[in-house]
């Protein structure tokens, strides 16, 4: 792209827009819906827009939290967290769970949402998400910049151990991602996109067998 034709600058040196638009092209970015409960049992629940995967075998999922908050503070206390699919009828909670809050609230109550036990770790699921994932503590990381300064951002890493999905989700064997309407953070101040079936299309990776071929 020419020069002139783009909207250029040095992110320390400001975007010179309305808005940083980082996290608006980084995006729709999953949300990392992540549970905890601290030592005395109290639970938390917060959602992370800077939430991915990270590693298929064995699985590995991760999010960055700015900010030394309740949730890391908890998996470095405990080693374990709980991942919840975000999706468009769980929206309204979710974001609920997204307000700051001191950490003897439970944002279970709050968003009225409720704690399914896990199979292997003592954080609770979110009984009203189809899919979640009981996960371990692998790594705890403080990002820094490029100048090796430390940031106050970590980034919590932890392996998948056990994976609840609601079967009416499950077809013929496979996953259907669009099924469960999904929600992605996409930037700005507050929007959101929802994968739905008309959004899916498939296109396979080169050498990959082609059905019918």
């Amino acid at each position: 792209m020419a020069d002139e034709t783009a909207h250029s600058y040095e992110p320390r040196q400001g975007h010179g827009l309305r808005h940083d638009p980082f996290n608006a092209i980084v995006g729709p970015r999953p949300i990392g819906w992540i549970s905890t409960i601290d030592s005395s049992g109290v639970a938390n629940l917060a959602p992370y827009s800077f939430f991915n995967a990270f590693n298929y075998t064995p699985p590995i999922i991760g999010f960055s939290t700015i900010g030394w908050k309740d949730s890391v503070a908890n998996v470095q206390a405990t080693g374990e967290f709980c991942w919840s699919l975000a999706t468009r009828a769980l929206s309204e909670q979710m974001n609920l769970t997204c307000a700051p809050a001191p950490p003897e609230i439970d944002e279970f109550d709050v968003a009225g949402l409720t704690r399914a036990p896990s199979r292997l770790i003592a954080a609770p699921r979110i009984l009203e998400s189809p899919v979640n994932f009981e996960c371990r503590l692998t790594q705890l990381i403080r990002l820094t910049g490029a100048d090796g300064d430390a940031l106050q951002t970590w980034l919590v890493l932890g392996e998948v151990v056990a994976v609840h999905i609601d079967r009416a989700l499950i077809k013929d064997g496979v996953y259907d991602t669009a099924a469960a309407r999904p929600i992605l953070r996409a930037g700005r101040m507050g929007d959101y996109a929802e994968i739905t079936p008309a959004a899916m299309f498939e296109m396979r990776r080169p050498g990959w067998p082609i059905a019918g071929r």
